[in-house]
């Protein structure tokens, strides 16, 4: 039994490589059923015959109660956006500067698919871990749902220890053979691919996941050594047992790129699976480090954007929505439109600056697009359909909601209602509170959170924590039921514990977005500092203007709002406090480093002075305590020798740690 259930596994394998990377099958999908049930029979019968890296293991296993989080070995940073081939440029040429040379450098052009990134942890060869891309520093563990994924090897072909990443999507073709199954069963259809793709990843029964048909992509490494370039990476993965990406090509240079992006522009329609761009990475992984990255993303790569797809729809009348900082925001209401991929019936105009410039009219053909390929946005008007004296549309002056008075704060182009009890502007709150990149409150949706403020169970953000509270009743309402409410309940316990970055951007404070908020985070490291703050703290952090200070100043004064943390607190929320420096041997420094590193990598030391209580700079200026200069430096080492600053070079830089610290 041990031997035939062996090669029953080596032989479905072969069989599902043939057929679904090499389109080249050797046997009728009934006799390779047949095999599989064999091996399915088998391993029922003697589950210590199921091995981690069965093919069975692609239909499923039992459900889950919550998703564990894992911390990311390398964290998994989001790319800056081109839009035309003079952005793209731009983009080579600040590589060029950055690295000081003229000399034509190699990319490696790749497919941008439109899916869910994912990494995978392999250990001598054996799949461990899958985990979701999260918030780029932790995410979410969902291996058995992984393994439903085509191309995903349980087993390498070699005992490669490290991380994977790639993009998890779902082919068109299997998206309609899907959504027609469901439309059968009576369900809702999925909206597109991608969203397919991306709830597929963060089912708790993986035995759904399995029925939406995914697939993965590699596109590099997280962690572990397999070539020294990007393209030798992709190489290496194909000889480990991985599908090889379609259209990845190496260019040398602007005019290489840019004839490579329109060879994918033209494909894009042919392509069995969605793509929104082409990412462009310097192949040379050596280059890579030395370029380094900001907080943001890396510096030696880039996604080419595709131009949106457009659509002309009649504009039925323009609404007004409410925000949870209480900016009113004018929506388009249109005739339903298929545009990029989906139906669209409404579209955002910005603000009432855009609706002015673009001055759309109801009854106008206007021409919508979807930003990037997500957001549905209105473009202009065709003029020339327009019919009639139309009138402009004017913005209200009462609050749509709650019919308060709007105002328009000095230095502010919007208009917002002032009223704190707003409807609107609760419902608004809570949505951002519990979303994915706030306290990521798994199962309290827009529809959930809707329903509860309608019943009285939620009125504030304090109050999601309180719904514990109503358990029974909420058992008791249409489509939740023990298991869901369990779920919901034990997700907002999870939250409690959020780190203090995501409860800063959770709050919803004006001017303050994920970024400034792990700003917040690191200048104060607890609830209970920030909760202090004041203006001079504020703006003495580098990112943080005097803008942007005063409206974090200005919240924390309100004692509604410190009532809200009190509250929170009471409750239980104690978000994860950051930690302060190891040592302040570089307090009041700012570092560049420049030139080839040959001793340590630039993100290293970058971080090292930063835990020394240091700051990196990109630039040289007269504010530069310190360059750091390795061989080949060039414009930023005249600039230092220009002003002044001190230049000293890796062994220098090494002795100068204190005692019991390396890199």
């Amino acid at each position: 039994m041990e031997e035939r259930a062996a090669w029953l596994r080596k032989e479905i394998g072969r069989h599902n490589q043939l057929y679904h990377d090499l389109d080249e099958p050797e046997i009728s999908d009934t006799e390779f059923d047949a095999l599989f049930r064999e091996l399915v029979a088998l391993e029922e019968a003697h589950p210590e015959l199921r091995t981690p890296d069965s093919p069975t293991q692609r239909v499923g296993s039992a459900p889950l109660s919550n998703f564990e989080q894992h911390t990311h070995q390398v964290p998994m940073l989001s790319l800056d956006n081109a839009f035309g081939e003079e952005e793209v440029g731009a983009f080579c040429a600040r590589v060029s500067r950055h690295l000081e040379t003229s000399e034509a450098i190699a990319y490696l052009c790749e497919l941008k698919f439109d899916g869910a990134s994912i990494s995978l942890t392999y250990e001598e060869g054996l799949l461990v871990r899958a985990t979701t891309r999260g918030d780029g520093e932790r995410g979410e563990v969902v291996t058995p749902n992984v393994k439903t994924c085509r191309g995903v090897p349980y087993r390498l072909s070699e005992p490669f220890t490290g991380e994977v990443r790639g993009e998890v999507v779902m082919f068109k073709r299997d998206f309609e053979s899907v959504n027609a199954a469901r439309i059968a069963a009576g369900d809702q259809a999925f909206v597109n691919p991608r969203n397919a793709a991306s709830g597929g990843l963060r089912q708790l029964d993986s035995r759904e996941t399995a029925k939406r048909k995914l697939s993965f992509f590699p596109y590099g490494l997280g962690a572990g050594v397999l070539a020294e370039t990007q393209s030798g990476i992709l190489a290496r993965l194909n000889e480990l047992g991985f599908k090889r990406p379609p259209d990845a090509k190496v260019c040398r240079g602007i005019e290489e790129i840019v004839a490579h992006l329109h060879l994918v522009q033209n494909e894009r329609a042919q392509l069995d699976f969605q793509i929104d761009g082409m990412v462009v990475k310097v192949d040379e992984l050596a280059l890579q480090r030395q370029l380094g990255s900001t907080s943001h993303g890396p510096r030696w790569a880039v996604a080419c954007k595709f131009a949106a797809e457009q659509a002309f729809a009649i504009l039925r009348e323009v609404s007004w929505s409410v925000g949870r900082t209480g900016v009113i925001t004018p929506v388009a209401e249109l005739e339903p439109v298929f545009v990029g991929g989906v139906t669209v019936g409404r579209a955002t105009l910005h603000n009432i600056e855009d609706l002015n410039k673009k001055d759309v009219r109801p009854g106008d053909t206007v021409i919508v697009q979807r930003a990037g390929d997500v957001i549905p946005e209105i473009v202009g008007p065709v003029l020339a359909k327009r019919i009639g004296k139309v009138p402009k549309v004017e913005p209200p002056t009462t609050c749509p909601e709650c019919e308060t008075a709007l105002v328009q704060d000095q230095g502010y182009v919007a208009i917002r209602c002032p009223n704190k009890q707003c409807p609107a502007q609760i419902h608004a709150k809570l949505i951002h509170f519990a979303s994915r990149n706030a306290m990521d409150i798994e199962g309290l949706g827009e529809k959930q959170i809707a329903r509860f403020l309608e019943l009285g169970y939620l009125n504030d953000i304090p109050s999601i924590f309180r719904l514990s509270q109503h358990r029974q009743a909420l058992v008791e309402l249409d489509r939740m039921g023990e298991q869901s409410v369990g779920n919901l309940l034990t997700a907002i316990d999870l939250s409690k514990t959020r780190t203090l970055d995501r409860l800063i951007f959770a709050l919803g404070i004006r001017q303050v977005g994920e970024r400034t908020a792990g700003d917040l985070a690191k200048a104060f490291r607890s609830l209970d500092r920030l909760r202090k703050c004041h203006y001079d703290e504020l703006v003495a952090i580098a990112e943080i203007g005097p803008k942007t200070a005063r409206e974090i100043e200005s919240w924390f004064e309100d004692e509604s709002n410190q009532a809200i943390l009190d509250d929170l607190v009471a409750a239980g929320v104690e978000p994860e406090e950051v930690a302060g420096p190891i040592s302040n041997a570089f307090a009041d420094q700012i570092f560049v480093f420049t030139g080839k590193l040959e001793k340590f990598s630039r993100e290293t030391a970058e971080a090292l002075v930063e835990n020394m209580g240091g700051k990196v700079s990109g630039s040289v200026s007269k504010l530069t305590t310190t360059v750091v200069a390795g061989p080949g430096a060039g414009s930023k080492l005249a600039k230092a020798e220009q002003l002044g600053v001190e230049v000293i070079d890796e062994e220098t830089f090494l002795s100068r740690l204190p005692e019991g610290v390396s890199l």
